[in-house]
């Protein structure tokens, strides 16, 4: 038998367990709700169903540490709660800048971070230390659970008094203690199980209903789901689209997504008189990384903004209500809807998930054409899997920041004014017609450059904050561009030659207040809203005609199409989902949001979080208040039929097999 002085102490039961487990589950609760706190989402309140479906996630993730023993229970808690708090943590410094959380396919595209550092910091808040508050408590219990341990073990092999009977723990003693911890484990399974699914089971099929299959925006999710649900659903989703890739259509689907490309193919095609007008022209379009439109044409201490892009407007067309069309794959999303006229995914990005499909591409249609077509980007070519899509896209070459000379090392790489008269010196050796896209990135965020003072904008009230900072970096982008389109004209390639110019996405920042003070004014939600929607799209034709500024919307969708006419290609032969941006048909004047949020440049739709049509609000966009949702159903389910397709067209890599060609 054991004697007094050796016997190790009794081991804690089931009791101690659960208390550890009770303190655990309200700490990741609270970092939940802290999470949300900081979100501050519009129409998205926490309220009590919220939490019980957050505690039966955390509780069905973690039932199985009741299966473990003691020793290693305090031990799997800790890392839990290490792995749930960076989730968390990592959820919500990417909603700051991307508003959305990491799925499945943004976590597949993870060796991008690394390049995101300077933005990363930027993004960082003291308060989220808050998020760590709780690791020394868990680590010091997870190591007193380890020190008993090796206590208990020092005494066992210590003693030497040590005799079989009744000391020994028999085998069924042993076998009752597990089973107790089993069905401990399982009931925790079942209850969290069972709070988790219920309620959201519930408002799929009531006032969320069809949400799950919609998936229009990630924060609609999250209104039913929580976070960490959200994450289990986009796992499963991911599983599905990965096993079910392969899988076909049903004819049914197939017939009707080929109708509706049918149905909108006069939308494609624009004006039978501009139709080849500039057949035969150079294109060259440059991306401007988070170039907006709410500052062109604006002044601030009596001096221009965009003074070059002001000045291009006068002979040029100009489109004042552009709306970007990105999800989370951002800057490549823009790529996407400008080369390829189709929609970004749900969740990651299509230069990610899908490079290996078959596309029709603005640069592989008019290498058909006879043009070279070249894509120009002076920074690591691996970025958003670059290499291999613009391979698949058709581009003769991508020059990247290995062709170009850093001879202004500026923000994350070469300073734009030198990449772009570098870019134009490859093009002076390109056979013509060709094709050049440029993708600029001066202008990234944290936008922290280091200018010369001549470069610099007197910014005044903004000196010092990120809000004049991003002021200073567009300004010298539209320097940059203005010595572009002068050394364009010195060269000779500007006559002959349709220059594009529009910004990828919004500037990530909540600067209302300072937009106002910009503008001189107050600018409300809803016009705030749009101005993050907002990027300028200017269009040069080599005679200078049709220049002006139009007033109807359009969006990042509508700029393949376009140019396809002009150069003589009949864009209604392709599977575009933009429409031509000089056609006048107004029952096709549709701009469609990933968000699900649409406008028809008489109205503007928001959905709810819940995606329920209902609940959401349809603006006038005359007034700038909200009027009766029913004007917008029938805008509503055309969008809702766009996305869907556009998502088929993707997932099941149906371009080959549309066949619109006559």
């Amino acid at each position: 038998m054991w004697t007094s002085s050796t016997r190790p102490g009794p081991k804690p039961g089931l009791l101690f367990t659960s208390v550890v487990y009770v303190l655990f589950v309200l700490l990741i609760l609270g970092k939940l709700r802290l999470l949300h706190g900081n979100l501050q989402l519009p129409y998205i309140d926490m309220g009590a169903m919220d939490f019980l479906i957050a505690a039966g996630c955390v509780l069905a993730l973690s039932f199985w540490v009741f299966w473990l023993p003691f020793r290693a229970r305090l031990w799997a808690l800790a890392l839990l709660d290490l792995l749930l708090t960076a989730l968390i943590f990592a959820d919500l410094v990417y909603f700051r800048y991307f508003g959305d959380f990491l799925t499945v396919p943004v976590l597949l595209q993870a060796g991008q971070v690394e390049s995101l550092g300077g933005s990363i910091a930027e993004l960082l808040r003291w308060r989220d230390l808050w998020l760590f508050a709780d690791w020394p408590l868990m680590l010091t219990a997870a190591l007193w659970g380890w020190s008993r341990r090796r206590k208990n073990a020092q005494v066992l092999s210590g003693t030497s008094t040590y005799s079989f009977g009744t000391g020994t723990p028999s085998s069924s003693r042993r076998s009752v203690r597990f089973l107790k911890r089993f069905a401990a484990g399982l009931l925790v399974l079942v209850i969290g199980f069972s709070a988790a699914f219920f309620p959201i089971r519930h408002a799929s099929q009531t006032w969320a209903k069809n949400l799950l299959e919609n998936n229009w925006w990630n924060m609609s999710m999250y209104n039913v789901t929580g976070l960490l649900g959200f994450h289990a659903i986009d796992a499963y989703r991911y599983a599905q689209i990965a096993i079910g890739k392969g899988q076909s259509l049903p004819e049914e689907r197939l017939a009707e997504i080929r109708d509706w490309f049918e149905q909108h193919r006069a939308a494609r095609t624009g004006p039978a008189e501009l139709l080849g007008k500039y057949e035969g022209s150079n294109v060259v379009m440059v991306q401007g990384e988070a170039f907006m439109n709410f500052f062109v044409g604006k002044e601030i201490n009596g001096q221009p903004i965009t003074p070059n892009l002001d000045a291009l407007m006068a002979d040029s067309l100009y489109f004042d209500h552009f709306y970007h069309q990105t999800g989370q794959g951002r800057t490549s999303d823009a790529d996407l809807a400008a080369n390829f006229s189709l929609h970004p995914l749900p969740s990651g990005s299509v230069f990610i998930r899908y490079a290996d499909n078959e596309f029709e591409t603005l640069p592989s249609i008019l290498k058909e054409q006879g043009y070279t077509a070249n894509v120009f980007h002076a920074y690591d070519g691996s970025f958003w899997n670059r290499n291999r899509m613009y391979q698949e896209m058709g581009y003769d070459r991508f020059y990247t920041e290995k062709d170009y000379e850093i001879d202004e090392p500026l923000g994350w790489s070469l300073g734009d004014r030198s990449f772009l008269n570098q870019s134009v010196a490859f093009m002076e050796n390109t056979p013509e017609p060709f094709y050049s896209f440029l993708i600029t990135l001066s202008s990234h965020h944290p936008y922290n450059l280091t200018l010369s003072e001549q470069d610099k904008l007197p910014v005044g009230e903004f000196e010092g904050t990120t809000f004049g900072d991003y002021l200073q970096s567009v300004h010298y982008v539209d320097s940059a561009l203005g010595d572009m389109v002068e050394r364009l004209k010195s060269d000779g390639l500007w006559d002959n030659t349709i220059f594009v110019f529009y910004g990828d996405h919004d500037f990530s920042l909540d600067e209302r207040e300072a937009v106002g003070k910009l503008l001189g004014r107050e600018v409300s939600e809803f016009e705030y809203t749009q101005m993050m929607g907002q990027v300028p799209l200017l269009m040069h034709l080599p005679d200078g005609q049709l220049a002006g500024t139009y007033e109807q919307p359009g969006g990042q969708l509508d700029i393949m199409p376009t140019l396809l006419s002009l150069l003589g290609v009949d864009a209604g032969d392709y599977a575009l989902m933009g429409s031509n941006l000089l056609n006048d048909a107004a029952q096709d004047r549709l701009v469609v949001l990933r968000t699900g949020a649409f406008t028809d440049g008489n109205i503007y739709y928001e959905p709810s979080a819940d995606g329920v049509f209902e609940n959401g609000i349809c603006y006038d966009l005359a007034t700038g208040q909200p009027t009766d949702v029913e004007q917008a159903r029938t805008g509503y389910d055309e969008a809702v039929k766009r996305l869907a397709i556009s998502d088929d067209v993707l997932a099941k890599d149906l371009i080959p097999t549309l066949e619109l060609k006559p």
